[in-house]
């Protein structure tokens, strides 16, 4: 048993607005005995979402529009073609694998986590590519497209909030897309007498869905396409590949 004085004291520090870990500090108590004081037999983590409700706009009753709706249809583009969702972890984890040598693409994607939802971001050193990764308990909320196993072995399809976000923001989706499995490429033509050159860009998925949700925000933009191979699509006119160029453009 600890003296009145004691508790009376953590519960003035903690009217005045001091930091839990500064009260424990003070008091030289254990986190647990302090908390019991202040929460009961809640845990401390759910009083603490309580009185800092999170983020994440999709746990709000009723849901609410996310903010930053651009950068979630790129995070959004991004997580469809080089992401994945860790659940089986303490704290579900989001990486995207971005190749090292396009430190521009790995700086765009860590900036899209972190005006989503993510408060901290790292990056972790994998042979030849960088996985950019944020732990929170609420990524599964904003994809709900995660699940076991490869995206191409499960369907691939958008919940309505998804769908409205990426009809609005079809160019930031594309460009998540194309930055993850897409490039662009100089394609060469040689004849006898000269050697014909100009650009066009590459779209690769398994998933006939993701595909699929790629045909469709290029129809929306106008931008004609034709599928080269089962899995890749190719936008070769030139002005299609001049829209693509106004917000994709190469790979840095």
């Amino acid at each position: 048993m600890h003296p009145p004085q004691v508790h009376a004291r953590a519960l003035k520090l903690r009217a005045e607005g001091v930091p839990f870990g500064e009260i424990c500090r003070d008091l030289g108590l254990p986190r647990r005995t302090v908390g019991h004081w202040f929460y009961g037999d809640r845990p401390r983590r759910r009083a603490e979402r309580e009185a800092n409700p999170s983020r994440c706009a999709r746990c709000s009753d009723p849901p609410a529009d996310l903010e930053n709706q651009r950068d979630y249809a790129y995070l959004l583009g991004l997580y469809l073609g080089d992401g994945h969702l860790v659940t089986s972890t303490k704290v579900p984890v989001l990486r995207v694998y971005c190749t090292a040598g396009w430190p521009r693409l790995v700086d765009a994607c860590e900036t899209a986590m972190l005006r989503v939802l993510a408060k901290k971001v790292q990056r972790v050193n994998r042979t030849g590519c960088i996985a950019v990764q944020s732990y929170s308990n609420h990524w599964p909320c904003l994809f709900p497209q995660h699940g076991p196993g490869t995206k191409h072995t499960r369907a691939i399809i958008l919940v309505p909030w998804q769908e409205q976000i990426v009809d609005h923001h079809a160019e930031e989706f594309l460009r998540g897309l194309f930055h993850s499995d897409g490039y662009r490429v100089i394609n060469r033509i040689r004849r006898p007498k000269k050697t014909y050159e100009y650009p066009r860009y590459h779209f690769s998925n398994e998933s006939l869905d993701i595909m699929g949700l790629c045909r469709k925000s290029l129809d929306q933009l106008g931008i004609g396409w034709r599928m080269c191979k089962p899995n890749m699509l190719s936008v070769a006119q030139r002005e299609g590949v001049a829209r693509l160029d106004e917000f994709i453009g190469p790979k840095s």
